[in-house]
């Protein structure tokens, strides 16, 4: 069978600490990367629950939420548009 290459970036520390256990497993990444995959297939799911998180929102989510809430608080400071071509327009024409 041909073999394909398949890349993932992950965190430095967390390669370390998979590397690290595939070892103990007896198996490198790439076995343990094949038998995942191999799994997904066969069940045609994600072989272990997959839960959202607690509900907290990150840093990036809550500056968002922020910035709504003074646009609702102070809407004549923002720009307004009468459809949503007019304004991509505006966003492509300063592109």
């Amino acid at each position: 069978m041909a073999q394909a290459t398949f890349s993932v970036q992950m965190d430095e520390t967390l390669k370390r600490q998979f590397d690290a256990l595939c070892t103990d497993f007896g198996m490198n990444a790439t076995t343990a990367f094949t038998i995942f995959a191999r799994a997904v297939v066969r069940e045609r799911r994600i072989p272990f629950p997959i839960q959202a998180s607690d509900g907290t929102p990150n840093a990036e989510t809550v500056a968002a939420l922020e910035e709504g809430e003074e646009m609702l608080r102070n809407p004549s400071k923002y720009k307004r548009y009468a459809t949503f071509r007019e304004a991509m327009d505006e966003v492509l024409h300063d592109a």
